[in-house]
C-alpha cells in the first residue's frame, strides 16, 4: 500500500488539475479565466497555515514529551514546507491580482498578512541558524513555533478582516455561509485535501532525511 499511495496521490492531483480547467465553471465577476487559479491559490494558503500549526503542535510535544529529537525534526520540516507553500500562495495570488486589479502588489490586507507570516517563520529558520548548541537551538526554536500558534491564526484570519479588503468573499464568507457553485466547491475541496495530503507526504520524507543527516558519522548538518 505504501508503494501505491504516492501514485494514487499524483493521480488525484492530476484529476484536480483537469477538474479545475474542464469541470468547474468560471466564477461570476472574474476577468477571463482568472477564477481557476483560486483552485490552487486557496489550497496552498490553507496548507501553509496547516503546516505552521503542525510545527507548533510538534514543538509542544518536544517541550512536554521528553524533548525527542524526532519532534524537533518534524517541527522544523513543517516550517520549511509551510514557507514553501506560503511563497507559492503569494505568487499565485499576485498573478491573480495582476489580472483582476492591474498590479501584482496592491497592499491588500491579505497580501500583507501572508508576507508578515513568511517573515515571522523565516525568522524561525534564522534563529535555528544563529544558535550553535543543538539542545539550546531546539528549545528556542520550539518556543518560537509555539508562539506561532497565536501569531499564525491572527495573521491568516484576524488581521485581514480588520479593515477593507479588495479580495472577494472567502469560501466561508463573513455571513458564515458557503456561497459557491457546487462544482466549484467540489473542486476546491478536492484540491485542498490533495494539497494537504501532499504536504504530509513530503513532510514525512523530509523528516526521514533530517534523521538520516543526524545519524551521519561526519554529518555537521543541523536538525
Amino acid at each position: 500500500m505504501r508503494k501505491i499511495a504516492p501514485w494514487l496521490l499524483w493521480i488525484w492531483i492530476i484529476g484536480v488539475i483537469w477538474a479545475a480547467f474542464f469541470y468547474a465553471p468560471l466564477a461570476e465577476g472574474f476577468v477571463g479565466q482568472s477564477s481557476r487559479i483560486l483552485f490552487f491559490h486557496v489550497p496552498m494558503a490553507w496548507v501553509s497555515f496547516v503546516a505552521f500549526l503542525a510545527a507548533g503542535a510538534w514543538s509542544i510535544r518536544f517541550l512536554a514529551g521528553g524533548r525527542r529529537v524526532a519532534h524537533d525534526h518534524a517541527a522544523s520540516a513543517a516550517v520549511e514546507l509551510g514557507l514553501l507553500f506560503c511563497v507559492l500562495a503569494t505568487v499565485t495570488g499576485a498573478l491573480w491580482a495582476r489580472v483582476m486589479w492591474g498590479a501584482f502588489w496592491n497592499w491588500d490586507p491579505r497580501q500583507t498578512s501572508i508576507v508578515l507570516a513568511m517573515i515571522f517563520y523565516a525568522a524561525y529558520l534564522a534563529l535555528r541558524s544563529a544558535v550553535e548548541e543543538p539542545e539550546t537551538r531546539r528549545r528556542l526554536a520550539a518556543a518560537y513555533a509555539v508562539l506561532g500558534l497565536v501569531v499564525a491564526p491572527f495573521l491568516f484570519f484576524v488581521l485581514p478582516r480588520l479593515t477593507f479588503s479588495l479580495h472577494p468573499d472567502t469560501v466561508v464568507n463573513l455571513r458564515g455561509r458557503i456561497e459557491m457553485e457546487s462544482r466549484m466547491r467540489q473542486v476546491l475541496a478536492a484540491s485542498s485535501l490533495a494539497f494537504t495530503v501532499l504536504f504530509f507526504w513530503i513532510h514525512r520524507i523530509q523528516v526521514r532525511l533530517k534523521a538520516r543527516a543526524e545519524r551521519a558519522p561526519l554529518g555537521r548538518t543541523r536538525p
